[in-house]
């Protein structure tokens, strides 16, 4: 797993498209349902892989905008070195958009609580999550945070066909943890 970066976002609880209620909210990569802090592409302070280096970069993004951080949750990413070609059955190796400065810094204190597959099909910013954005946790067991619980997981339903014909892929797997500040 590669160190991908970090992200605040305001966790929302189950949507009712949802049925299982193994699921109690969504800790997805996605900002589809627990969206992200802000429209921070605008900011252009994100990293490689459209996230952030540190939540430093974030905080400053928020104190600017006069954005209350007491309601938002602090997540950071790493990522799996392959992506997921779904048509073609094939994992392949994707890089970071080079315009942009990766150098992650690790948290001090995290909290692994999952994983997420989230699609990419215009190769920049992390898109939709199936699990979530599709309802997928219906079909595929997860955890309560609509997560699976690991790596093989993820990978074993990919290579399934279990999110085919979901979003458009590629697919990239994020390990998801919660960070404490």
């Amino acid at each position: 797993m590669i160190p991908a970066g970090y992200m605040l976002k305001t966790v929302c609880a189950r949507p009712d498209w949802i049925g299982t209620s193994d699921v109690k909210d969504i800790y997805s990569v996605s900002g589809c349902i627990s969206e992200y802090f802000t429209d921070y592409i605008e900011h252009w302070r994100h990293n490689g892989y459209w996230l952030f280096n540190s939540p430093d970069d974030m905080y400053e993004i928020a104190n600017k905008a006069g954005i209350d951080r007491s309601g938002l949750t602090l997540f950071y990413y790493e990522v799996y070195e392959h992506e997921f070609e779904e048509t073609e059955k094939l994992w392949s190796e994707f890089a970071t958009e080079p315009a942009f400065v990766t150098a992650v810094e690790p948290p001090n204190r995290s909290r692994l609580v999952g994983f997420d597959v989230t699609s990419f099909s215009a190769g920049t910013v992390p898109e939709c999550s199936p699990l979530s954005c599709n309802s997928l946790a219906d079909e595929i067991k997860t955890n309560e945070h609509c997560l699976l619980a690991t790596l093989e997981d993820a990978k074993s339903a990919l290579e399934a066909g279990r999110f085919d014909n979901s979003e458009p892929g590629p697919f990239r797997i994020f390990a998801v943890y919660t960070v404490e500040v």
